[in-house]
């Protein structure tokens, strides 16, 4: 392996290593450190994911920790001298150590992320890390997975001291040694001994106490209950407060052989860290090209989308050119960029160097001759499509004929603005999703006549402004803005049924969404959304396709053009926007929307927004629009947050019962309509008893 993983191998060379050491009377002292790049890098994934037996899990994670315990035990100091990242069980290896040095690396990465996979650190951290920094300052750590460089892990007690460089680690480590020789956990201490206090106060401190009152609380609020591993670990630090430490590492395993066992976690695993990974790797990017780099960006239009795409590609190192109308309109989008990295430089998180080499990349204009020298360049105009095509066509006047052009489009099939092109092979789509700089996700859409290699190049792209690509084929919506448009329009029909408004926002959020359907729709714009059916409703005509309405459509309607409420940009939609103060629902929607005499249960109302999105993601796949299950998943969860616990929407199919997915969906067809009606791909899968 390139990387040291815990292992059998790696538990069976640590048993040897401490039984050599216990009988070793001239020992002064043990370093713990890696011959390879990184020091430990975590568990064996393989090993958590096919594990589904608690008890062998509990089995096998007590003979690590008893490993550990042992060395910890020794009567010698021992120190972990981190030569690279440290992550999870390899951090933990170190928290059994008297004292931690690390080389000051930025690349490094020192954290305990296991809670991103719907696990936790079950190797003794949620016992020994509040120990050793306090209950408040450990929490956090615990609960939000987040990897620290190690100057900020210093700054967190997380480790004791930073090396220069691997000589200096090693210098460091041997002094220290010799100048304890004599080294003993604080948790072996003697209970009336001074050393054995907990840093902040243990369960028994009046500040402590309160925390433990709120905190449940303040979790749940967070995960609806829906992620047992930070539940888990909330316990783990709670119970082992009160009870010796070797019992409350009994109890930390405990609930780690229950956690990695379960479906959620298995869910987790799959999509952020096989699906996810096999993404980043290229599996969905073609053979036979050499991996390419932009070196200069020109962005047609200055918006709120062009805007963002300027921020993140100039960020990543690449010159930008922001075009629009007016100089004062482009300028205005560099504003966004500006404003952006004031808050990074306020929180300290960047240089005034670094903020100023960001803003010198990104050059405004509005004269179409200074995309000259652009190998990409990126359309970002309003969804018209005569408008799209005048950029298109003035744009590739400029740039050389080997330049790619892509479009942001959110739903206008590629394929239809690539007629506006002189060189169709050369143009793609690439859907942003906003804000650009907090999402992750990039969706990469296939024209009819997109070539091979200018796929390549903008997968390289994306993964050089540091997001996540997915690739699909073209289509109405593409996939993401296609299978998001279900949830919104879901909440909407339970509101045209005449369900209370709050109850079907609690309902999106119960269900694991981050924001309700009516919120989302106020974020979106409902102005938009009556925009894009009336576009819709347009093309199916010059098709001479027959259009089959919604039944959120009539919610759409009814609230921009009678009650004139278009969302959260104009201050109107489903919710009110006041000037001071937090946003709350419109307490007219009852009065619009009347009560129906049937109340459906929160678990139905989940359930149907679960299920239409799972749906129409299966239809995606059915159609080839979406190419692969991964792309599939962790465009759902990436692009706009689908129940991440669920592991993405067809990983949800799996989870529930492919068979009893297929049953359900055909009694809430009976109940609501044909939306719900499963599609061949999976009646034949049920039928054959297969899975994504």
């Amino acid at each position: 392996r390139s990387q040291n993983v815990i292992n059998e191998a790696l538990q069976d060379a640590l048993k040897n290593v401490s039984a050599r050491l216990f009988s070793d009377d001239d020992l002064a002292g043990i370093i713990i450190t890696s011959e390879k790049k990184d020091f430990v890098a975590g568990a064996d994934i393989d090993k958590l994911f096919q594990a589904t037996d608690p008890k062998e899990m509990l089995e096998w994670l007590e003979d690590f920790k008893a490993v550990l315990r042992k060395l910890e035990t020794l009567g010698k100091p021992l120190v972990a001298a981190i030569n690279g990242s440290a992550l999870g069980g390899g951090y933990e290896i170190t928290l059994a150590c008297h004292y931690r040095i690390a080389v000051n690396n930025p690349k490094t990465k020192i954290g305990l992320p296991e809670v991103k996979l719907g696990v936790f650190p079950g190797g003794g951290a949620t016992q020994r890390l509040p120990r050793m920094i306090g209950i408040q300052n450990a929490l956090p750590i615990l609960l939000e997975g987040k990897n620290f460089n190690p100057e900020s892990a210093l700054k967190l007690g997380m480790i004791d001291e930073l090396a220069d460089d691997l000589p200096d680690m090693m210098a460091k480590a041997k002094k220290w040694i010799l100048a304890h020789p004599e080294s003993k956990q604080p948790w072996d201490q003697p209970w009336d001994q001074p050393a054995f206090k907990w840093p902040g106060g243990d369960n028994h401190d009046p500040n402590i106490s309160q925390l433990w009152a709120v905190a449940p609380a303040m979790l749940n609020q967070k995960t609806r209950g829906n992620y047992p591993a930070a539940q888990h670990i909330l316990a783990c630090v709670y119970e082992g407060g009160w009870i010796d430490f070797d019992i409350a590492c009994r109890v930390e395993s405990r609930y780690f052989a229950h956690t990695a066992t379960g479906k959620i976690a298995k869910n987790m695993i799959n999509a952020f860290w096989y699906q996810l990974n096999a993404i980043n790797k290229g599996k969905s990017r073609p053979e036979g090209f050499e991996k390419s780099r932009v070196k200069k960006v020109g962005i047609l239009g200055a918006g709120m989308m062009g805007s963002g795409v300027a921020y993140v590609t100039a960020d990543a190192g690449v010159e930008v050119v922001l075009k629009d109308i007016s100089i004062e309109a482009a300028e205005k989008g560099k504003q966004y960029a500006v404003k952006l990295l004031e808050k990074r430089l306020g929180q300290g998180r960047i240089t005034p160097e670094k903020q100023a080499e960001v803003l010198n990349r990104i050059s405004t204009t509005e004269k179409a001759d200074d995309l000259k020298g652009c190998d990409l360049i990126i359309e970002a105009v309003f969804e018209d499509r005569e408008l799209k095509g005048n950029v298109t066509r003035e744009a590739e006047a400029q740039i050389t004929e080997t330049a790619i052009f892509a479009s942001n489009t959110s739903t206008l099939p590629i394929t239809g603005l690539a007629e506006q092109s002189a060189r169709p092979h050369n143009f793609i789509g690439l859907h942003f999703f906003s804000p650009v700089d907090r999402m992750p996700l990039v969706e990469i859409i296939l024209g009819q006549k997109t070539g091979k290699e200018t796929l390549a190049r903008a997968f390289d792209f994306v993964q050089q402004i540091r997001k996540t690509p997915i690739v699909v084929n073209d289509s109405r919506g593409f996939y993401t803005s296609r299978v998001f448009a279900t949830f919104p329009m879901e909440g909407m029909a339970l509101l045209n049924e005449g369900q209370h408004p709050r109850a079907i926002e609690s309902a999106g959020l119960q269900a694991g969404m981050p924001v309700g359907p009516l919120a989302l729709t106020d974020e979106v714009s409902i102005a938009l959304m009556l925009h894009i059916i009336e576009q819709t409703q347009k093309d199916f005509a010059a098709e001479g396709k027959q259009y089959v309405a919604h039944p959120g459509e009539n919610v759409v309607i009814k609230m921009v053009q009678a009650l004139k409420r278009s969302g959260k940009a104009d201050k109107k939609g489903f919710y009110e926007y006041p000037q001071d103060g937090k946003k709350y629902l419109w307490p007219e929607l009852r009065k619009h929307f009347p009560p129906s005499d049937r109340e459906l249960s929160q678990k139905e109302m989940m359930t149907r927004m679960l299920f239409i999105q799972a749906l129409e993601s299966a239809r995606c796949l059915e159609e080839n629009v979406v190419i692969s299950v991964a792309d599939a998943n962790i465009g759902n969860i990436f692009g706009w947050g689908f129940a991440p616990f669920k592991g993405g929407t067809l990983q949800f199919i799996n989870d529930y019962g492919v068979k009893e997915f297929v049953g359900k969906s055909e009694a809430l067809a009976d109940k609501y309509g044909s939306r719900f009606n499963p599609p061949e791909i999976l009646i034949k899968m049920a039928e054959n008893k297969r899975e994504f």
